[in-house]
């Protein structure tokens, strides 16, 4: 697609443009988008940001706004190049440069740590990256009431290890819990490992402080755990993905730190063994802090990547289960039953895992495959637990018929599924041309399952076109109306899991 220039930014040929000259400012660019008119960040607004926040956090050099234009995808597809990234320090200061956008129709896109795989936080209208990377203190930790306040910015595991050593526990645990932040987990409504038996973060959040489109400032929730005073509007914000206001500071309950802790790994030579031993767990009355699984295809990249021997590596499907209670005969009691349950389900072994080993090898599932294959697709899919044996072994056999690596992994304790699917050395013409074609017989499969095309990683601006294809159109609309309302002007992180107004898509 052919691209005009304005002032060094891309903008599509085709577009309305509207010129106003003026003596004190050279040009104000109007861009009309299908509905969206969209004002450019003229040299003013920057020097408006530097007010606000300071010149030291207002980035326009080019150095610096490289990491600004992407996430974790790495396809070249969903990179854009940004135009200007600001720091704030405070909501305070969150609300001014809210407000100055919305006042001159400026796009606005939250951004976290930048660790997601779905291009939510990619500039793909340009406008202003308002990065919440500076906000990042524990508020307080309640110890009374269970709860711990922080800012949006403090990542998963620094939270975590602060609550620990007062003898709490934060359940919340992406596998990017070292690098991404509290923000990016609720704007996303991050999964993760122990979703099994703590839910996901959307469970753990009690309330949230957010700056709305406009730039006014609600607190939605707080530390009560009980709430019927009108609609949940707290639960609107908490995967949304930055697209209706940017969360400031979030309320997130704690349970008391467990007194004791056991990882157990079984190994099958049978993938569809391994993965069916999740629901006789759960039904013999064991309720696991997670269910993980790796396929052999997984196991073996993850070998090469950490140079590292991993048990039965060569045929080995494997399992994780991870246990925990106050009561240390309790857990003998449940892993005397999981290895009974394993080894009546075809399971070559059973032990008792070297903790940091085998989270290690899970937790380096993604980075593996990125090691192989700079550029790859994440699917995400979810599906009820006890379809995911026959949906993995499906999707295994799309592998073979486009001759194309696809690992499998995921949390089967809830059914979520993640499938990697590597380009290897083939052309970008060639990729482009044979993902599409996999996706769309995957989503067929997990849609006629009763599942959704994404469990954890959202939608951003990679699955947009995806989800309004296999969305239900009544759901859609109902997505656009909450859009619409609370972001009138279409600012605030445009073209990601919904389009209000059909916008053109960046290409």
């Amino acid at each position: 697609m052919a691209v005009l220039m304005l002032n060094g930014y891309r903008r599509f040929k085709g577009l309305q443009v509207t010129v106003i000259c003026d003596k004190a400012v050279s040009f104000i660019v109007i861009l009309e988008v299908k509905g969206m008119a969209k004002g450019l960040v003229t040299p003013e607004i920057i020097e408006e940001l530097k007010k606000i926040v300071g010149e030291k956090y207002v980035y326009t050099d080019k150095d610096k706004l490289d990491a600004y234009g992407h996430d974790e995808v790495t396809d070249p597809h969903y990179m854009k190049e940004a135009q200007v990234a600001v720091l704030p320090a405070t909501t305070e200061e969150v609300a001014k440069v809210v407000k100055l956008c919305y006042d001159n129709d400026i796009v606005m896109v939250p951004r976290a740590a930048g660790t997601g795989l779905a291009a939510g936080a990619v500039a793909i209208y340009g406008g202003v990256i308002i990065s919440i990377e500076r906000m990042n203190k524990i508020i307080e930790i309640d110890k009374e009431n269970m709860v711990v306040v922080a800012e949006p910015g403090i990542t998963t595991a620094a939270l975590q290890e602060a609550v620990n050593k007062e003898g709490l526990f934060y359940a919340g645990d992406p596998c990017s819990g070292d690098s991404c932040f509290i923000g990016g987990n609720v704007a996303t409504n991050a999964g993760g490992n122990r979703a099994v038996k703590y839910g996901v973060t959307r469970d753990q959040v009690m309330g949230i402080e957010v700056v709305t489109p406009s730039g006014e400032v609600v607190q939605l929730g707080g530390k009560f755990r009980k709430n019927a005073t009108g609609y949940m509007l707290m639960h609107l914000y908490i995967g949304s993905e930055g697209t209706l206001g940017i969360v400031t500071k979030v309320f997130l309950k704690l349970v008391a730190l467990p007194k004791y802790e056991m990882d157990l790994l079984a190994v099958f030579d049978n993938l569809d063994a391994a993965i069916d031993l999740t629901p006789k767990v759960m039904n013999a009355g064991i309720t696991p802090v997670c269910v993980e699984f790796m396929d052999n295809a997984s196991i073996k990249q993850v070998e090469v990547f950490l140079n590292e021997k991993l048990q039965h590596s060569d045929i080995g499907n494997y399992i994780i289960i991870q246990i925990a209670g106050d009561s240390e005969d309790v857990l003998d009691e449940q892993c005397v039953t999981i290895d009974e349950l394993a080894r009546e389900n075809g399971a070559l072994d059973v032990l008792v895992a070297d903790k940091d080993k085998i989270w290690k090898s899970r937790k380096a599932y993604l980075e593996a495959d990125r090691q192989r294959s700079l550029v790859f697709s994440m699917e995400d899919i979810v599906v009820p637990m006890t379809e995911i044996p026959g949906a993995v072994q499906q999707i295994s056999r799309l592998g073979e018929k486009y001759d194309v690596a696809m690992h499998c992994a995921g949390h089967c304790g809830d059914g979520n599924v993640h499938i990697d699917i590597l380009k290897d050395d083939r052309s970008q013409e060639e990729w482009e041309e044979m993902l599409p074609k996999i996706q769309k017989e995957i989503y067929a499969l997990v849609y006629q399952l009763g599942g959704r095309l994404s469990g954890e990683h959202g939608i951003g601006y990679k699955r947009a076109k995806l989800m309004k294809e296999y969305m239900d159109p009544v759901e859609m609309e109902l997505m656009r109306s909450v859009k619409k309302a609370l972001d009138p002007k279409n600012i605030m992180n445009p073209g990601k899991v919904v389009n209000v107004n059909d916008e053109i898509p960046v290409e």
